[in-house]
């Protein structure tokens, strides 16, 4: 065991040296599969970062929420927009009826957005906030990071009190910092707004949800004494279920309740939605799937093109190297050995092609999450996958040159020129 071992340790340092000599031909060798795992890595490498991204933006909206609403989460070219046109919105009376119907809901909360809206605080202004008008509840589903400052009070949500949180582009852009904003009063649609509570600055969702750093939130009662909510259009009822009431029991409560106050018959279709993270979360993993194997099918060339440039390389090695196959069969090695030589240096050469191809999707990824606000991570699992495959290609590729070198005749090689 230890001669063979010691064989082999002799024959890789032969093959490092072949490798240092002959620095071109190593060079356009390792190439391919240098661009192969940097293609294939690099995909798997952005997609999960993009995956992970979108997947933590969306379960801030909650895994354990329903959303009710008059259109269904979805997209593409069959959505059939038209179906849910005449639908009603959900109505701020009906939120009621959830909490008491419902026996699966935690917390239940009613809420609608408006887009465009002008925060002032004397000469200054931010134009183009969102203004969220929410119910008491709303924090108890939704998570609001109040870095200072408070939520609403019961009473204010009750009474429609003209206070505010305010969201962390808002504070900065008027105050410079939240210990600043907190009690101050701003103008909202010409009317005078207490500052509660401020917000953690959240920065850019990929999705564009949960992220209220652009955002002023209100109670609801406030609320619509500055916008009809009924012309506005975009109205919900967030429902959290209880601990141990799975998604699937608390949808079957909502719909029946939904269906009697809507005072639907029984061979009516629903005219409402009910939208669940869940749902949106399957369709990632299909997209992503989608995403990676097109990656992976375009890599895949780039690999088989390295492939026979190693076994190319292989072949010609072992041309050159005929004479001591030959004296080394000579001397008793056994025709395993030979094969595992010559599989190792293929082996070796595409591990080295693989890291150098690592090290160039490290500084993408370190150069693009250092110039943008997005993230990219190069995971161990990405690390292992791509030395794995590197392994795979040196093995397959180098197989034939090895058997073939396995075979020689001792004497005819020894002869050999």
């Amino acid at each position: 065991m230890i001669a063979t071992l010691k064989i082999l340790w002799n024959s890789l340092k032969m093959a490092m040296q072949e490798l240092r000599v002959n620095k071109l031909r190593t060079f356009l060798s390792l190439l391919g599969i240098t661009i192969g795992i940097f293609c294939i890595i690099f995909v798997y490498t952005l997609t999960g970062s993009l995956e992970t991204n979108i997947r933590s933006s969306l379960n801030e909206l909650g895994e354990d929420v329903i959303y009710v609403q008059k259109w269904p989460w979805g997209g593409g070219g069959e959505y059939a927009w038209w179906k849910y046109m005449n639908r009603p919105e959900p109505e701020y009376k009906e939120l009621k009826l959830v909490e008491d119907r419902v026996q699966g809901a935690g917390y239940s909360a009613f809420g609608f957005d408006v887009g465009g809206k002008k925060v002032e605080y004397g000469d200054d202004y931010m134009d183009g906030v969102s203004m969220v008008n929410v119910s008491q509840d709303f924090n108890q589903i939704q998570q609001l990071q109040i870095v200072d400052g408070r939520y609403f009070a019961n009473a204010e949500s009750n009474s429609g009190a003209n206070v505010a949180i305010l969201g962390a582009t808002i504070w900065d852009g008027l105050f410079g910092s939240a210990e600043a904003a907190l009690g101050k009063t701003v103008k909202i649609l010409g009317r005078d707004v207490k500052v509660i509570g401020v917000m953690k600055k959240k920065g850019e969702s990929m999705v564009g949800v949960a992220n209220y750093d652009n955002a002023v939130i209100v109670p609801y009662k406030f609320g619509r004494t500055l916008v009809d909510e009924r012309r506005n259009g975009n109205t919900y009822i967030l429902v959290k279920a209880k601990p141990g009431v799975t998604l699937e029991q608390l949808k079957d409560e909502l719909k029946g309740v939904m269906r009697a106050a809507h005072r639907l018959r029984p061979t009516q279709e629903d005219d409402f939605a009910l939208n669940e993270i869940t749902t949106t979360n399957e369709n990632l993993t299909s997209m992503f799937a989608g995403i990676n194997l097109g990656g992976g099918f375009i890599a895949f060339f780039a690999l088989l093109v390295g492939g026979f440039g190693i076994a190319n390389i292989m072949f010609v090695t072992v041309k050159e190297r005929t004479n001591i196959i030959g004296l080394k069969k000579a001397i008793g090695a056994k025709r395993g050995i030979i094969l595992l030589e010559f599989l190792l240096e293929a082996i070796s050469l595409c591990l080295m092609g693989g890291v150098i191809g690592l090290l160039l999707v490290l500084l993408v990824a370190t150069l693009i999450s250092s110039l943008t606000s997005f993230q990219v991570i190069l995971t161990m699992g990405n690390v292992i996958l791509g030395l794995i495959i590197s392994a795979m290609v040196g093995m397959i590729s180098g197989f034939i040159p090895a058997y073939t070198a396995s075979k020689l005749d001792p004497v005819v090689a020894i002869r050999s020129n």
